[in-house]
C-alpha cells in the first residue's frame, strides 16, 4: 500500500456537487493506493502509521491532537509513466480488490480512535485542501 500524506489546515471532496467528506482545521489529507499483493494486515499497519506519525505542527501525530483525517483512494498512485507518453496501470489492483481494503484503512483507523472522513470509492472525486507548510510525505508499507 502507498499513501501521500498531506498535512493540511482544512480538506474537501466533493461528488456530483455533493460534499461527501470534509474536515476543518489542522488535519491529515491522505490518497491512498492499492497493489496486487496488498493485504488487510498492510491496511491496519498503514492505518496505525498514519494515526501516529509525527508530521502536524510541533512534531504531534494525529493521535496526540485526535486530529481528523479525510481518506481518499487514489489508483492512480501505482501509475507508471516510464515508457511512452500514457502512464500504465498494471500495478494498481482492481477495484474488487482495493475498496475492501481501503475501506479498512478507514475502519483501522476509526478503531484507534480517529476521526475519519472520506471519499467516495471510484467516483470522479473534486478534491480541495490548504496545503499546511506545504507539507507533503509518501508513506509505503
Amino acid at each position: 500500500m502507498r499513501a501521500v500524506v498531506q498535512r493540511v489546515d482544512g480538506a474537501s471532496v466533493v461528488v456530483d456537487g455533493e460534499t461527501v467528506g470534509e474536515i476543518v482545521g489542522q488535519g491529515l489529507c491522505v490518497l491512498v493506493g492499492v497493489t496486487h499483493d496488498d493485504t488487510p494486515e498492510k491496511a491496519a499497519q498503514l492505518a496505525r502509521k498514519l494515526w501516529s506519525v509525527r508530521i502536524l505542527q510541533g512534531e504531534k501525530s494525529c493521535s496526540d491532537l485526535a486530529a481528523p483525517l479525510l481518506v481518499i483512494s487514489q489508483f492512480t498512485l501505482y501509475g507508471d509513466a516510464r515508457k511512452g507518453r500514457r502512464p500504465t496501470w498494471n500495478a494498481a489492483a482492481p477495484g474488487a480488490v482495493a475498496e475492501p481494503l481501503v475501506d479498512e484503512v478507514v475502519a483501522q483507523l476509526r478503531k484507534l480512535g480517529a476521526q475519519v472522513e472520506t471519499g467516495r470509492f471510484g467516483a470522479d472525486m473534486k478534491v480541495s485542501l490548504t496545503n499546511d507548510g506545504p507539507f507533503t510525505v509518501l508513506i509505503e508499507v
